[in-house]
């Protein structure tokens, strides 16, 4: 078994696509449109997805915009360095929510940034 996607529902195809791919850096795998059920697909990620985990971009036609919930926690990416990844990110448009530093009670290095449906993005330095 291993994990294959994470399912996100998002209001504007075109812009999450844009962030993940310009901003994050991920690849747009494949995009497929399903019009009797008014939905489209988008899978993007750092990788092909016979051997990745990578995000599904779910776009409902008739919604533009989601309740993102109590529920919901964050997506994880590993960066070798999370100081420079935020002045990256930054450089390229995208919204820095919790600026890179130390955890709370902890040492490792992390940062979040927010996609444009404000999925919170949480970066990680890598550990060495």
């Amino acid at each position: 078994m291993r994990l294959l996607h994470t399912m996100l529902r998002v209001g504007n195809l075109e812009q999450s696509i844009n962030f993940y791919t310009e901003v994050l850096g991920m690849k747009l795998l494949r995009q497929k449109d399903y019009p009797d059920g008014k939905f489209t697909l988008a899978f993007i990620g750092y990788g092909d997805e016979s051997e990745n985990t990578v995000i599904e971009l779910t776009h409902n036609w008739d919604t533009d915009k989601y309740d993102l919930g109590d529920g919901y926690g964050h997506i994880a990416i590993e960066v070798d360095d999370v100081y420079k990844a935020t002045d990256d990110i930054k450089q390229r448009g995208g919204k820095i929510i919790r600026d890179a530093g130390p955890m709370n009670a902890g040492t490792t290095i992390i940062a979040f940034v927010e996609d444009p449906d404000g999925y919170p993005i949480e970066l990680i330095g890598k550990k060495h």
